[in-house]
């Protein structure tokens, strides 16, 4: 049986992301919700698509 991963959801990486941001979390936390919630799918394509960060 394979496992598909759940598709990203921004929602979830914002909330871990704010909580971080506020100290609700330690970063371990935080980087295992952002882990789960899809962050590494959401860079990689960032990175296909050209994506670059605004001035």
């Amino acid at each position: 049986m394979a496992f598909d991963p759940p598709m990203p959801d921004l929602n979830k990486l914002i909330a871990a992301w704010d909580e971080f941001e506020r100290g609700e979390q330690a970063p371990g936390k935080v980087l295992a919700k952002m882990k789960t919630a899809g962050l590494a799918q959401v860079l990689a394509q960032l990175a296909a698509s050209g994506w670059t960060p605004a001035a």
